[in-house]
């Protein structure tokens, strides 16, 4: 798979990984007091260059604004059709998103070694539980380059060890590919789209949602 941007919640900032992944787990920033201080002040899309040794080929690190600026609901006669896909999950069961028609989706593109999307998910685990009953499915896209060599053994954790979070998902989970991405323009992860009771993409949001707001667009689309 290609290299996303992962977002890290205790830096408030981006590591951009390339295809081995390991800045994901290793990265160092100098003086991270002024990069932390220029968060706060500079545009989001301003980037900072990291020269790592050892392991890690390639990072760098990027102001986050995203998980601050909630994108509203796309008005229903703007919303276009979200691209079906047709995938099996951890349990062998064949995961057709057109099949989904009539429902309301989360659809959660993530990675075991994204912070930020580690954080989301028990969110979305809660939301889930919340809102089943009442129409809501939640379906996670891992986009973990070893697939499920490596997400069937998160998958069994009750708590990821990096956040402390519950992560053992109950709702479906399969694995992405890069066409796919490209379908669904991801770029950055974590990535997170709400699809409504048409099939069609009512909100995309790139970095971490907030929580509550998350919630509201969906009951709102619940109605």
């Amino acid at each position: 798979m290609g290299a996303y941007t992962a977002s890290r919640p205790e830096t408030g900032l981006l590591i951009i990984c390339s295809r081995q992944l390991t800045c994901a787990k290793e990265y160092s920033i100098a003086n991270l007091g002024e990069l932390m201080r220029l968060n706060r002040v500079v545009a989001p899309a301003l980037f900072f260059a990291l020269l790592l040794g050892g392991r890690a080929q390639h990072a760098f690190a990027q102001v986050q604004g995203n998980s601050r600026h909630q994108e509203s609901l796309i008005p229903e006669d703007q919303r276009k059709p979200a691209p079906n896909f047709i995938l099996t999950d951890a349990k062998g069961d064949t995961i057709n998103l057109s099949t989904y028609k009539g429902k309301v989706v989360l659809l959660d593109f993530w990675a075991t070694w994204c912070g930020g999307c580690k954080t989301e998910i028990p969110w979305y685990m809660e939301f889930d539980a919340r809102y089943k009953d009442r129409g809501l499915a939640v379906i996670g896209v891992s986009m973990d380059e070893e697939g499920w060599k490596t997400v069937k053994p998160f998958l069994a954790l009750d708590k990821d060890p990096e956040t402390g979070g519950h992560t053992a998902m109950k709702y479906p989970v399969v694995i992405g590919s890069d066409s796919l991405a490209k379908q669904y323009h991801l770029t950055s992860m974590p990535m997170t789209l709400l699809i409504d009771r048409e099939g069609r993409i009512a909100v995309s949001h790139t970095g971490m949602v907030e929580k509550d707001d998350w919630e509201s667009k969906i009951r709102s689309l619940l109605k």
